[in-house]
């Protein structure tokens, strides 16, 4: 177990202990005490005073399946409050294996330095100068390392928007077959990872000094029992490898929930086009692969490798939530041009959730038309230009609205919704408004509960309870580097005994009954409010912007029921 701590302003690096505050901390929970610990709440986010943290989750790295999530931590230039933006890949399977618990990055490099974070094979960390790649995008960039450092790398990295310090500025996640097309996306971590001078982390793969397992037999038989109970879920095990996230598009449109045109309707003109069936489809046609392994670990394969109509690579695994921003916000209804704006964000470094809302308020502000995929195209090179528009747009959602003095803006501190709309899913609304990281989908999302009739989207009752059980489930699970995807699988009582073993097997300490996910979990969200709160956030940032509550939405023409009174009393623990 390492501390590895970088100041850029010195250029040193030093590796320590991991600080007995921190032990049994990974993922989120090491992010989120670390910020709260160590960064002073008021600082400029892109000043030397914050800090960003990479942490592995605390399975990363061991034999579990599935744990090759990443938390990067920091105060967020977007939101203002701290930030956790977690990202698959493999380089928290490649740090585990380093025995590496996070890498710490301080202070500023000086002005127009720019660096690479180098971790070789036996942990050995170095600062390389980077100035020849200023500017560069994500792909050439992360083909030139490979070329450099071999194929057994990972690497992390910020395209142009970072570099400019834009505040969507995404950190990029080399996959499996070694393509910068995972992202850190959500929060501005990458505008921090600019201001800090810092182009890239990059880490050999071949690392073999993982921290031991205290226990390694029953950590074997742990495994045996979370693989089973991924492989007998129905939506990881049968859904997720032939249709990817997309899968979501049908349904949620069907509920009546998918935001579509800046919100303004529930439903999409056309959705069937951009359907996860519809994919599928057309990556087989076409020769591209609709079930990949795009993560270290994975058993799961939601990934997929989109092709244009040549058969050639153009972006990998186009989910969900970036088909609904790109298509069902801007009413763009064309798979490639959806695809094409998906490879521009991650070649580029940005947020695909925050862009494509950007740009749906500039349709909306009458900007330009619903539908012109030309101009939602030019916005985003814009972006890496770094015009005049292109700062707006990457500013956020917010400076947009304000630009054209347009109010109907759907974000959460600044930070934009997801892919379901909150008068038609309600639960949703209560995870976006009141989770610490601004409007957030994976910080407790309720469309499983939906889909299999646990709960009516469109009653209050049981809202507000099950929005707070999954943020502290999820927040237990992110400290854990555990993937989205399988922790839908884990939220039963008999999953959470047998992450409990795993923790147990490999820390060698014995866990308090009620320790894992509850203990953890709200141990991790009492430390992000008290980072928000010493940043000079109150209760009135825990609400949805008012078009929520007064704009009825079609085809239910519903509006977001849940009372203030209830949203601030969802972590009364």
């Amino acid at each position: 177990m390492k501390f590895v701590r970088v100041n850029m302003t010195g250029g040193t690096v030093d590796v320590d202990g991991v600080p007995q505050d921190y032990a049994g901390l990974g993922g989120r929970g090491l992010t989120s005490a670390l910020i709260n610990a160590e960064v002073p709440p008021t600082c400029d986010p892109l000043g030397p005073e914050n800090k960003l943290v990479f942490a592995p989750g605390f399975m990363s790295g061991t034999p579990l399946p599935n744990t090759s999530r990443i938390s990067l931590g920091a105060k967020s230039p977007l939101t203002g409050g701290i930030k956790e933006s977690n990202v698959g890949g493999t380089v928290a399977t490649a740090l585990g294996r380093l025995g590496i618990t996070a890498i710490i990055v301080e202070g500023q490099a000086p002005q127009g330095s720019l660096y690479f974070l180098r971790i070789d094979e036996t942990g050995n960390v170095s600062l390389i100068p980077a100035q020849e790649y200023e500017g560069k995008r994500t792909y050439e960039l992360v083909d030139k390392l490979l070329e450099v450092y071999g194929q057994k790398t990972s690497v992390l990295c910020i395209g142009p928007a970072g570099e400019h310090r834009l505040a969507l500025a995404s950190v990029q996640s080399s996959d499996a077959d070694g393509r910068p097309c995972r992202a850190a996306g959500r929060g501005g971590l990458g505008a921090v990872m600019g201001a800090k001078g810092l182009k890239a982390l990059i880490v050999d793969q071949r690392g073999r000094s993982a921290d031991p397992i205290a226990d390694p037999e029953a950590f074997r038989e742990a495994v045996k029992a979370v693989v089973k109970m991924v492989q007998a879920d129905h939506m990881s095990a049968e859904v997720m490898p032939k249709l990817g996230t997309a899968a979501l598009v049908a349904p949620v449109n069907a509920m009546g929930a998918f935001p579509c045109y800046n919100a303004r309707q529930g439903t999409l003109d056309g959705w069937e086009r951009i359907s996860g069936e519809a994919m599928a489809e057309m990556i087989q046609e076409r020769g591209g692969n609709p079930t990949h392994m795009g993560c270290s670990q994975c058993m799961i394969h939601c990934s997929n490798e989109f092709v244009d109509v040549d058969g050639r690579f153009v972006t990998g695994s186009l989910e969900y939530e970036t088909i609904w921003a790109m298509g069902g916000m801007t009413g763009i209804v064309d798979l490639d041009t959806i695809a094409r704006l998906d490879r521009l964000c991650d070649d580029i470094g940005v947020d695909t959730m925050s862009t494509g809302v950007g740009i749906a308020v500039a349709m909306d502000a009458g900007y330009k038309e619903f539908g012109d995929a030309a101009a939602a195209l030019e916005m985003v090179e814009e972006l890496a230009q770094g015009t005049e528009f292109g700062r707006l747009l990457g500013s956020g959602p917010d400076a947009v609205g304000k630009h054209f003095g347009h109010d109907r803006v759907p974000t959460v501190k600044g930070q934009s919704i997801a892919a379901y709309d909150p008068r038609a899913m309600l639960g949703h609304g209560v995870t976006y408004a009141t989770s610490p990281m601004g409007a957030d989908h994976t910080a407790g999302n309720l469309v499983g509960a939906y889909l299999t009739h646990m709960l009516d989207p469109l009653n209050p009752e049981g809202q507000v309870a099950t929005s707070a059980f999954l943020q502290v489930a999820m927040a237990a699970y992110d400290t854990m580097g555990q993937c989205f995807m399988a922790n839908v699988a884990l939220l039963s009582p008999e999953s959470f005994a047998v992450m409990s073993k795993l923790i147990e097997a490999k820390s060698g300490a014995q866990l308090e009954a009620d320790e894992f996910p509850h203990a953890l979990g709200r141990r991790v969200l009492k430390a992000e409010r008290e980072f928000n709160r010493k940043a000079g956030f109150t209760e009135e940032d825990d609400r949805l912007p008012r078009f929520f509550y007064s704009e009825p939405l079609p085809p239910h023409n519903t509006v977001f029921s849940i009372a203030d009174e209830e949203l601030d009393g969802v972590f009364d623990f």
